[in-house]
């Protein structure tokens, strides 16, 4: 009986060579690569975006890649569907699926079986059998999104304080790491939640949202950062490098793109598809491909209607600078989120990682293929490779998401580290340093003896 192939996923920063890896590996093992980039399944935007050439695709079969008009809603829902279908398909044919891509919640989607797909009122359970259904709107997430953040608040409160507690006031829209979570949601990771999202289930479910992330743990093979597994053994690579050498990568990253024709290509979509949003004051940065890391540092460029050639390279050497600036902030957080997520809460629903240093590119067939290939090879053979895989000291979850409030900054803080990490920082110092000085003040002028006149009752 031959052994099941097993799934490889490739994880790392943006730079790191992750889809260079992924065809060598694939030309090499008979495999086919699948894309788990969110903004790559989009038409249009292959150079910001960072799409392998067509010539590269004709090297090694690819999917998940330029299928979607740009206006298209696209959730992690509808990747997963698809994707696990392309997988499938691929096993079948005896070849090898290799995961590639920086969508932390793409990738999770399909290492994870998941709880909660409220997708067409559809609830799924962490073994994608059904366990309830729902009534409200496909888009009501994006309906409570527009609500004022403090009733939000105030709602879920009422209906699951256990989930509120965990939760910011504020956290609208944006997705707080909450690592006892296991949603499947646009712009969402598995072990994300919101105040819309979470009311969104309440709504669609019935259940407090908290309930059912119980009920997940419970599940066989589920752990506290999510459902089982999904494939009995993935292999995977974690490609990384020096931050200060994959800073210039990036840097240098960046003007390859605009040599390649980057603003060309900026101009001809905004065109094309956001201009006219633009002058009706509809633009939306926050869905679709509009969320692409470049486009919306770029925009001030993109619609100024100066004549002025200062002017004009001013915006541009701005959105250049920024461009830079925002892809080195998010390359870390994707190494953060694998280091979180794989290497700090090891357990029976967490695979091990396998280590490449990426560092010296030069070292490439040392340091990052020959290691790949023998690890790959022991897996198809079924046996642990000779190289062992990264460990980290775990965190405990517990306090991992407490609850503090800064009077004196007058902000909730979700989370031990990030307690540690507020009253260590420049704000708090400040405001700390402002009351000290305040209450000597205070003390100096209401002790005897001081000249102060103290105003007599009449």
């Amino acid at each position: 009986m031959s052994l099941p192939r097993p799934l490889v996923v490739i994880l790392g920063a943006t730079g790191c060579g992750k889809s260079r890896l992924a065809l060598e590996l694939g030309r090499r093992f008979s495999g086919e690569i699948v894309s788990a980039d969110s903004m790559q399944v989009y038409k249009g935007l292959d150079i910001i975006t960072n799409k392998v050439t067509q010539a590269e695709q004709q090297l090694c079969t690819h999917h998940m890649i330029s299928f979607l008009d740009p206006l298209v809603s696209y959730s992690v829902v509808d990747f997963r569907n698809k994707a696990l279908s392309v997988i499938e398909d691929i096993i079948d044919r005896q070849k090898i699926p290799i995961i590639v891509g920086g969508t932390n919640y793409y990738i999770e989607s399909l290492l994870w079986k998941v709880l909660v797909d409220t997708k067409e009122g559809k609830i799924c359970s962490a073994t994608d059998g059904g366990v309830g259904s729902g009534t409200s709107s496909p888009n009501r997430k994006e309906e409570l999104e527009k609500l004022d953040s403090q009733d939000l608040y105030k709602r879920l409160a009422e209906v699951d304080p256990e989930m509120a507690e965990k939760l910011h006031p504020h956290d609208k829209r944006k997705e707080t790491k909450c690592c006892n979570s296991g949603l499947s949601a646009s712009n969402s990771v598995t072990c994300s939640v919101s105040l819309s999202r979470s009311l969104q289930v309440y709504e669609e479910v019935g259940v407090p949202h908290s309930k059912l992330l119980q009920q997940q743990h419970q599940e066989e093979g589920g752990g506290p950062l999510g459902g089982a597994l999904r494939f009995p053994r993935p292999c995977i690579l974690w490609l990384h490098a020096d931050l200060a050498v994959l800073d210039g990568r990036l840097d240098r990253r960046v003007d390859d793109m605009l040599t390649a024709g980057l603003l060309e290509e900026l101009n001809g979509f905004h065109t094309q598809y956001n201009q006219q949003k633009v002058a009706e004051n509809s633009q939306d940065y926050q869905h679709g491909v509009f969320q692409s890391i470049g486009f919306k540092e770029f925009h001030e460029y993109l619609t100024s209607n100066s004549n002025c050639s200062e002017t004009r390279e001013k915006l541009l050497n701005q959105g250049i600078a920024a461009l830079k600036q925002v892809t080195k902030r998010y390359a870390r957080k994707q190494n953060k989120w694998v280091r979180n997520r794989f290497l700090k809460r090891p357990g029976a629903n967490v695979p091990p990682v396998y280590s490449l240093d990426v560092t010296d590119v030069s070292q490439w067939e040392e340091t990052v293929l020959r290691p790949a290939a023998q690890i790959l090879e022991s897996f198809l053979k079924g046996e642990e490779p000779t190289m062992l895989p990264l460990t980290m000291e775990s965190d405990q979850y517990e306090g991992k998401r407490s609850r503090q409030v800064c009077e004196l900054c007058d902000k909730i803080i979700l989370g031990d580290q990030e307690w540690k990490a507020h009253l260590k920082s420049k704000n708090h110092q400040y405001h700390l340093k402002r009351r000290k000085k305040a209450e000597a003040h205070l003390n100096t002028h209401s002790s005897p003896g001081s000249n102060e006149i103290i105003p007599q009752d009449t």
